[in-house]
Order: structure tokens, then sequence, then C-alpha cells
């Protein structure tokens, strides 16, 4: 594993260049393989999970997804403020700002997005809570792909370009996270479900942090500093399929609302959001069913 190491190591040095040496020995930095292991471990969950799962009950899930919800709210809260302080402290220049000017700001930056790169591992439990709970049809190309994709971007991310004009997709992200991951974990509370009313809000909410991010980046494309141009340029591309596909999100999700909203209440099924039933339809399940009680 150690010349496994070693042979990755030269190769990316030699292909990006010196790594930045203040994330030496960093946790989960010195080595890709830990990184890619993980990623290849979630696909093959994100494979056998549904088969393993396919003749056995689902489980609830609900306590633990409401502590696991929060807790990445807290964190999200915690990165976005972070982010904004050091950014403020280091006197970061919007249109494009390099890895080394900011001082002692920079090694905020550094351990806040370490803590942002780690936070993706830890999302991939979102993914596993729709396996265990059965929620097959929210496991979508861009969930995975997402996903799949964020943990090991930000390895080489972390790595090379740790700080600088890689802070604000993060920002933006983090403080997306704060309503997103606050949502879920209110909706696993049934007497909270009534009151959700910002679910499409986020979506609309994540499109427009990719073009912003898409603005920004290219800012520094324009009018560059010493940030390197190959990972504005990657950002944008990288950006721009996230747009593609949760448009395509959107438009599935949004746009057909009205029609497949009357045949949900026409079959008396429910929608469901991260592995959570659509509030205002079951609780008005739940009234017939305790006024059949009562007759």
């Amino acid at each position: 594993m150690e010349t496994l190491d070693k042979t990755i190591n030269s190769y990316f040095d030699a292909w990006l260049g010196p790594r930045d040496p203040r994330v030496k020995g960093w946790l989960l930095l010195e080595n890709y393989t830990p990184t890619f292991l993980f990623s290849v471990l979630y696909l093959l969950i994100v494979w056998l999970g549904p088969k393993y799962m396919r003749n056995k009950q689902p489980f609830s899930c609900r306590r633990i997804l409401v502590v696991y919800n929060l807790g990445l709210t807290m964190l999200s809260l915690y990165m976005f403020y972070e982010l904004v302080t050091g950014v403020w402290e280091g006197g970061y220049n919007f249109y494009c700002q390099d890895t080394h000017s900011g001082g002692e700001a920079d090694m905020k930056i550094i351990r806040v997005l370490w803590w942002y790169y780690f936070s993706k591992l830890i999302e991939f439990m979102d993914t596993f809570f729709f396996i265990l709970r059965k929620n097959n049809h929210q496991i979508t190309v861009l969930h995975v792909y997402h996903h799949a994709t964020m943990l090991n971007i930000w390895w080489f991310v972390m790595n090379w370009v740790p700080c600088g004009h890689s802070y604000f997709g993060a920002t933006l992200n983090s403080f997306i996270h704060v309503l997103m991951y606050s949502y879920y974990g209110l909706s696993a509370v049934p007497a909270m479900r009534p009151y959700l009313w910002w679910k499409k809000y986020i979506t609309q909410g994540q499109l427009t942090q990719f073009v912003l991010t898409i603005f920004q980046t290219s800012c520094g494309v324009v009018w560059p500093c010493e940030f390197p141009q190959g990972w504005l340029y990657f950002q944008i591309s990288y950006m721009i399929s996230l747009i593609i596909l949760f448009t395509n999100f959107y438009i599935q999700t949004y746009n057909k609302k009205a029609s497949s909203k009357s045949k949900e209440y026409q079959n008396g099924s429910t929608a469901t959001v991260n592995g959570y039933t659509n509030s205002i339809s079951s609780l008005e399940n739940n009234v017939k069913q305790r006024k059949q009680r009562k007759d």
C-alpha cells in the first residue's frame, strides 16, 4: 500500500505541481488512496444495497435522521460562519484571491475547508438512509454523481488550492446546506411537517449558488491573480454539469407537480422528500383512519 501511495503521489505531483505544504500530514490528505477507496465503497453500497434490501422491511431511522440532519445543519452553520469571518479578516478580493496573501486568515480558511472536505464523506449517509428506508427512487444519477465526485474533488482542492479563490463555492454551499439539512431534520418530526414550506426554494437556491459560483470563478479568469487558472476552468465546467442536472431535476419535480399532485391524491399515495413522507397528504390519511375507527 505504501508503494502504491508513493506512486500515485508522484504522478499527481508531476501532473499538478507541488502540493501546498500547509496541509502536509493532515487526516486523509496525505494519500489519495483512502478517499478513492471510500468512493468505491460508496458506489458498491449504492449498487448492492437496494438488492440486499429488496426482500426486507424498510427501516424507520426516524430518531437517527433527526440527529444526523440537525448535526449536519450545525456543522454547515459553523463552516459558513468561519468562512465568512475568515474572508473578512483576510481581506479577500472577490474577483481573484491567491492562496498565500491572506496571512493567518488563510490558515483559518484551510482548517474550515478541511471540515468541508470531510463533511462530504459524512454526507454519504444521505444515500445509505435512502437505501435503508427503501426510497430507491431518490437515488438518482444526480444524487450519486454529486456525492461521489465532491469528496474526490475536494481532496485535490485541499492539497493544491486549499484557500484563496476556493472559498466562494464552499461558503455558498454551506449556507444552502443549513437550509437543506434543517428541512430534512425537521421533516423527520411528524408534528413539524405541515410547517415546512421551503423545499422548492432549496433547489432554487442550489441553482443560484451554481450560477454565482460560475460568475465569481470567471472573474478570476478575466482578472487573473496568482491563483492557478486550471482550477478555475475545472470549477466552471463542474458547475455547468451541476446546473444541467439540477435543472432537469427541478423541471421533473416541480413543473410536473400539478399533474402528479392530483394523481397522488386520487391514488391516496404520498410524496417523499429525502426519505420522509409528505406531511399534508399523510395527515389527511391519518385523520380519515381515526374517523373510521370511531365509526
